[in-house]
């Protein structure tokens, strides 16, 4: 039984249409190839007709196409058919480009037959790269925002050791002046100079790390220690503020997919935030907790908890949203970025009110890692 002949009236139909439409028998072989199918893959009608409908897709599906078919015959359990679903297509000059592919099987058609429809999502992917690119513009701007607000203690904090170093070389020098020093006197000094310097180097590589622009990497990573890693610069913007600073940590939390970075950005947000909060604070204790745990469900919570003042319940809704402030000098971009990171990692950021008083953040982190064979 041959395939009915493609009538006028149904090739005007599918050259209408916005989509590629191509109809291909239960070999792959292509039948029908409309207006939106040439301009989509390059090759004219007379050229795709006939053909394999392989060639317009890329490895390894091209090689996996035909199994496909002869499974969905075999068994008539459909894995693509009725189903959409986003492919990589392959145009005339090799070009990969992505598509939304829906399948159907054309009833009463014996052999069977096949028509499929495409549409482009280059347009929707560029779209959505350049959107990944100016988060990623603004989580460093937002960064830069941050260290800038912490300029004094992140001074304060490379101060101490430099003035250590001064203080030791001072000693050195009067050491060997003095008559009947010992050498190890000096050696000693020396190896304090050298820790000091070392622990000088360890803050401004830190500070590094944080406001340098970054390809976004995920690698398994141990949550207790991305904390640990930023207490030296928050213990100093603590200090100056005269605020406790305290890491409540759960033990064996397993590693789990992230992208240090910029998990580190959100947690330095939220904390220096709190502090802020806590500066104008009038009475009671000046307290910052940072608590880490392991959900029930696997996840890995981290709580943000501050005894100030708390968010104003008229903004609490909206708090997230982009340009959202209290602060007169602040750009209301800071929670917005941390919250479209923590999504972007599958997770969650949200505010409670804390009790008595306060503020608590909550960031809530999937363990992928747990469901890898």
């Amino acid at each position: 039984m041959t395939s009915p002949p493609v009538t006028r009236e149904f090739r005007a139909l599918l050259d209408v249409a916005v989509d590629a439409v191509i109809i291909i028998d239960h070999r792959g072989i292509i039948e029908a190839f409309n207006r939106a199918a040439e301009r989509m893959f390059g090759y004219t009608m007379a050229e795709a007709i006939g053909t394999s409908v392989n060639r317009l897709m890329p490895e390894p599906h091209r090689s996996e196409h035909d199994r496909h078919i002869r499974r969905y015959l075999d068994s008539g359990v459909p894995h693509i058919i009725g189903i959409g679903r986003d492919v990589e297509a392959c145009r005339r000059d090799g070009s990969s480009f992505p598509v939304n592919l829906a399948v159907g099987h054309i009833p009463d058609s014996d052999p069977p037959r096949f028509v499929g429809f495409l549409h482009d999502l280059t347009s929707r992917r560029e779209a959505a790269e350049e959107q990944q690119r100016m988060q990623q513009r603004m989580a460093s701007v937002s960064r830069l925002a941050t260290m800038g607000e912490m300029a004094a203690a992140i001074g304060h904090e490379i101060n101490q050791p430099l003035a250590a170093i001064s203080n030791y070389a001072m000693a050195c020098e009067r050491l060997l002046e003095a008559e009947g020093t010992e050498l190890a006197e000096v050696q000693a000094a020396l190896r304090q100079i050298s820790g000091q310097a070392l622990r000088a180097a360890e803050i401004i590589r830190r500070v590094r790390n944080l406001v340098r622009a970054h390809e976004p990497r995920r690698a398994p990573a141990d949550v207790n220690k991305l904390i640990e890693d930023l207490s030296v610069l928050i213990r100093s913007d603590a200090r100056l503020s005269s605020v406790e600073l305290v890491l409540d940590f759960a033990g064996n939390l397993p590693q789990i997919e992230l992208d240090s970075i910029q998990i580190q950005q959100v947690l330095l947000n939220l904390i220096h935030n709190a502090i802020e909060a806590l500066a104008t604070a009038s009475a009671g204790a000046r307290q910052v907790i940072v608590r880490s745990r392991r959900l029930a469900a696997g996840e890995i919570e981290i709580r943000v908890i501050d005894s100030g003042p708390g968010v104003d319940p008229a903004i609490a809704g909206r708090i997230f949203d982009p340009f959202c402030t209290t602060k007169e000098q602040g750009t209301g971009l800071g929670l917005a970025i941390s919250k479209s990171i923590v999504e972007a990692h599958r997770g969650r950021l949200e505010y409670h009110p804390n009790a008595p008083r306060g503020a608590c953040f909550v960031i809530t982190l999937p363990n992928a890692m747990e469901s890898t064979p």
